[in-house]
């Protein structure tokens, strides 16, 4: 069977889908069960470099970036160059791209429904094509495949897709990259590297408000320090996105904000070594379609402190401290809790590491394929 994945919603490879699409591709690469053409725009050529020799890469023009252009050739041009390469099959990884009408079985990865559970998470044009315009093409496609069981009941209820037109396929970790190491080690590297020379909280996620809760974060940091007087950091891990004004300025306000450290967008190569360093990992999400981060976390041995919403209690299961992210007294209970009790923090070190190792990308593979058959057969 061939193929085709569009990777145009990679975001220059700094989002969870660009997470998403590397590590799976990887993994379909390494199964060898069936041939893969990449679609990717000029300027992420580079990121793919790893698959270059194994699969076959098209490349878009550049002038197709930007969202409505992008849109566009997923519906214009994508179905035409499907049919000249003869692909058995099309998979879109994300809803925002899911495409109306092409000369093969449709595919598309469903990471959350948001949109629906999280007011102004953007703004109202983006709202009504998520709500609206998503609803009618998830129901053209052959198949859906949804990162977790909360996803997919959310797909069933708000676009009225049938549940056995749904593969539920959980990402998977990557091991090899994700593990327990020497923490002094790493401590000292991020001491050197980011100025990260004292305890500290660790959040990763791109500075978007009020979707990520930064703010109720930063106001449960103000109440920590205030209880334990302790010289921890609160260190913010992520680019600027949607709303990023609103955390600069809650960390301007903010009594602690010397000891608040937005660090930016951190690469694959750093991204283990600040887990190991954290004392301990914070995720108060309002809602996550899965949520790699803090299992990201908990396989680098780093406790976690987490909100259930979405599908973060199928991920984090029994080994976070869970916390009602809209309920700062739940948030900055837990972070005092946990920052002041060395053997709670072993302890939920131990029950992380475990929960990690349920999730595997050779697993998501298997379960991506399968999902790629079943479109297939039903087309």
């Amino acid at each position: 069977m061939r193929v085709g994945i569009t990777t145009s919603v990679i975001q220059r490879g700094q989002t969870g889908i660009a997470q998403y699409v590397f590590a799976l591709l990887r993994a379909l690469i390494e199964r060898g069960t069936h041939e893969y053409t990449l679609f990717v725009l000029e300027e992420d050529l580079k990121l793919f470099e790893f698959a270059s020799s194994k699969v076959e890469i098209v490349k878009i023009e550049e002038r197709y970036r930007s969202p409505c252009n992008d849109i566009l050739w997923h519906q214009m041009v994508l179905p035409g160059l499907a049919r000249i390469l003869r692909l058995d099959l099309l998979h879109v990884p994300s809803y925002r791209r899911m495409i109306w009408s092409a000369p093969c079985p449709l595919m598309a990865t469903i990471h959350d429904l948001a949109v629906f559970s999280v007011q102004a998470k953007y703004d109202w044009k983006r709202m009504f094509y998520g709500r609206v315009v998503a609803a009618r093409l998830a129901r053209r496609q052959s198949r859906i495949l949804a990162i977790s069981e909360n996803t997919a009941r959310d797909i069933v209820r708000f676009f009225k897709i049938p549940r056995d037109l749904l593969s539920v396929v959980h990402s998977g970790l990557d091991h090899k990259r994700f593990f327990p190491s020497d923490v002094v080690t790493a401590k000292r590297f991020c001491a050197e590297k980011l100025r990260l020379d004292q305890p500290f909280f660790l959040y990763v996620s791109r500075l978007e408000h009020p979707a990520k809760n930064h703010v109720r974060l930063i106001e449960a940091f103000d109440r920590f320090k205030a209880v334990t007087g302790l010289p921890w950091l609160l260190t913010l891990a992520g680019e600027d996105w949607h709303g990023a004004s609103a955390i600069h300025q809650a960390i301007q306000n903010s009594p602690n904000a010397k000891d608040i450290r937005c660090i930016g967008f951190v690469n694959d190569a750093l991204l283990p070594e600040l887990y190991r360093a954290a004392e301990v990992f914070v995720y108060p999400s309002l809602y996550e379609g899965f949520g790699m981060p803090p299992l990201e976390a908990m396989a680098c041995g780093c406790p976690a402190i987490s909100s259930t919403r979405g599908s973060l209690g199928e991920v984090v299961g029994n080994a976070a401290a869970v916390v009602e992210p809209e309920d700062i007294n739940s948030l900055s209970s837990q972070m005092c809790a946990v920052s002041t009790a060395p053997a709670v923090r072993e302890q939920m070190r131990e029950a992380g590491l475990a929960q990690a190792k349920r999730f595997d990308w050779t697993q998501t593979a298997a379960g991506t394929v399968e999902a790629y058959e079943r479109a297939a057969t039903r087309h």
